[in-house]
């Protein structure tokens, strides 16, 4: 590279590289837990609870959720070696590359295969906040409004994006993230907040602490989860907001993390990691019977 590049150049180039590394350490995760939630799937859990129904569909979420995300990665890979190999004597060399990456196909692929991902990943939250809060209307019309939303959003996005719009000048993009961040915080506030309540009415019939503990752990599990997500999205919606080159280090990252989250969970519900007692008689003044992830047990093993 010649000694008159401009800085603002040469770190648009760092990050857009660095990203693509970040992106592979974390698809490297995403691949690594998405066996383990297969394999957990398949088995029996350990302590002697049943599968339901549900395993099924949970099986064909991480094979499909996996097969996108390896499409969407395997793309941004080769984007990369494009930039800097295959196409590295174009007329503005790798910052024209990067900064009009929607003009090539391959982009607009790797795009589409996260943002269906994503479709996936949201509605399996959709999925477990109706079933906590036993399909009430009040808050499945809402979610679901927010969840449609948000596919509009990204529909609109990838229309733009086909055009060969600039990435960063795509405004509604700036929506859809903040509908989408906006999504899991409401579902992590409604399913800790129902979890509570469930475990307030515990308290009252089982006075041991350990019988009623199991929702401290479910809301740990919610918790860590949301925050995985949370914060690389933040990030990444501040400095796509600010225009700031950090926002090509989550870029390529963001889905695999939110990927991750959602496969840590499935893997301790499947495996029943979460299960620390068996209640020794049934308890009639409160039911506890709630189905996580696929998973029916006595108590809450996850969401």
């Amino acid at each position: 590279m010649s000694s008159d590049t401009p800085p603002t150049d040469l770190w648009l180039e760092q990050s857009r590289l660095d990203g693509m590394m970040l992106g592979a350490v974390t698809y490297g995760g995403f691949f690594i837990l998405t066996v383990q939630a297969a394999a957990a799937l398949i088995q029996r859990p350990r302590h002697g609870g049943k599968i339901a129904d549900h395993r099924l569909a949970l099986l064909v979420y991480v094979v499909v959720t996996f097969i996108l995300g390896t499409i969407g990665f395997a793309a941004n890979a080769k984007y990369t070696e494009m930039i800097w190999i295959d196409l590295r004597g174009a007329l503005g060399g790798p910052v024209e590359l990067i900064e009009n990456e929607m003009t090539y196909p391959i982009n607009v692929v790797a795009i589409s295969c996260y943002f269906v991902m994503e479709w996936f990943m949201q509605a399996l939250l959709l999925h477990r906040c109706c079933v906590i809060w036993n399909w009430a209307r009040y808050v499945m019309i809402p979610m679901t409004t927010i969840y449609i939303a948000m596919i509009t959003m990204s529909i609109l996005v990838l229309i733009q994006s086909s055009a060969g719009v600039i990435w960063y000048t795509i405004n509604i993009q700036l929506a859809y993230l903040c509908i989408e961040v906006g999504l899991s915080v409401i579902y992590t506030i409604l399913v800790t907040n129902r979890l509570l309540f469930m475990r307030g009415l515990m308290r009252q019939v089982m006075q041991e602490h350990e019988y009623y503990s199991i929702y401290d752990t479910s809301i740990l599990m919610v918790i860590e989860s949301a925050v995985l997500y949370s914060v690389c999205a933040i990030i990444f919606i501040v400095s796509f907001a600010l225009h700031s080159n950090v926002s090509n280090l989550c870029f390529l990252s963001i889905s695999h993390v939110q990927g991750i989250a959602q496969l840590l969970i499935i893997i301790r519900v499947a495996r029943g990691q979460a299960i620390k007692f068996e209640l020794p008689t049934p308890v009639a003044a409160v039911s506890t019977d709630i189905a996580f992830s696929g998973i029916v047990s006595d108590a809450p093993e996850g969401v």
